[in-house]
């Protein structure tokens, strides 16, 4: 007996709001890295700039330049009737800077 075939994907498919929610949920993830890149500046000046605390900064902001282009690109990737799904070498990028981000950010307060 063999089991029955899955219905063929439609090309109308309509997939409601969620691509939207996807496109606001990376917009909330880069504003909160843009907020520990400039605490993390804040933060590494506040009582005289160190060489420490400057490295520490600039790599927050490199951090959130990164997961700014990965959220751009997905974005892009979003507008489109059918999106892609994401890449496991693209998710895996994210999700790094994330956690760098809040390691460094942690650093730079303790």
């Amino acid at each position: 007996m063999s089991t029955p075939a899955a219905p063929p994907a439609s090309p109308d498919r309509d997939p409601g709001l969620q691509p939207e929610r996807t496109r606001l949920a990376w917009r909330r993830t880069t504003l909160t890295g843009a907020v520990i890149a400039v605490l993390a500046v804040k933060s590494a000046l506040h009582g005289g700039p160190s060489t420490a605390g400057v490295l520490a900064a600039a790599l927050c902001a490199v951090l959130w330049l990164v997961l700014l282009a990965l959220a751009h690109r997905r974005i892009a990737a979003l507008a489109a009737a059918r999106p892609p799904v994401l890449s496991p070498p693209a998710a895996t990028a994210a999700v790094l800077c994330v956690i760098a981000l809040a390691v460094c950010g942690a650093a730079l307060v303790f």
